[in-house]
């Protein structure tokens, strides 16, 4: 059986995106975390997003930009196969995309039952809740940034039971970042 990986950054006081959706605090450009991310961006998995991210990442991982800045890391984005859930968008033109247009929950679960690379999920905070409620979450890998934003959006918005989950390891790096691994507690 497939796994589902959620892997966000999130604040200190538990933000994933700032009130106008910026995610520019998240990002770190140091080699300890260059070297991370390169490594995490090696692997084979399914990347799966709601509307909102994917457009963003369609929007930043095919420009000359991000091949210059993170070319180990853009060269999986746009070669990687993705899944974009979404109700409103007619077309996914970003390389390897495919639109599901159904239940994110069922798809998932469907999807997870065939055999094949992982599925890890990148922002998207409202999939993250709803397949967090159903429990279709494996695992979560959430980065703790080292910076208050006061306000923004927390990736577990709407999320209506407490998900209890254990800690399975953690990482720390110089820039401050800290990646806490969970799984559910059963």
């Amino acid at each position: 059986m497939r796994k589902l990986v959620v892997f966000n950054t999130v604040t200190v006081d538990g933000y994933f995106t700032g009130a106008n959706g910026d995610m520019s605090w998240a990002h770190k450009n140091d080699p300890e975390w260059q070297e991370f991310t390169s490594g995490n961006a090696r692997g084979e998995s399914v990347m799966v997003f709601g509307r909102v991210t994917y457009q963003m990442m369609a929007g930043w991982w095919p420009s000359p930009q991000a091949m210059k800045v993170m070319p180990d890391v853009a060269g999986r984005m746009n070669s990687a196969s993705k899944i974009v859930f979404s109700r409103t968008l007619n077309e996914a033109s970003w390389n390897n995309t495919t639109l599901v247009k159904t239940d994110p929950a069922s798809a998932i679960q469907k999807i997870k039952k065939e055999s094949g690379p992982d599925l890890i999920i990148f922002g998207s905070g409202t999939i993250v809740s709803l397949l967090a409620e159903h429990g279709l979450i494996d695992e979560y890998q959430i980065v703790l940034s080292p910076i208050v934003l006061g306000r923004g959006r927390t990736m577990f918005e709407g999320v209506k039971q407490p998900l209890n989950l254990k800690l399975t390891g953690s990482r720390s790096f110089k820039n401050g970042n800290v990646v806490l691994y969970y799984q559910p507690a059963k």
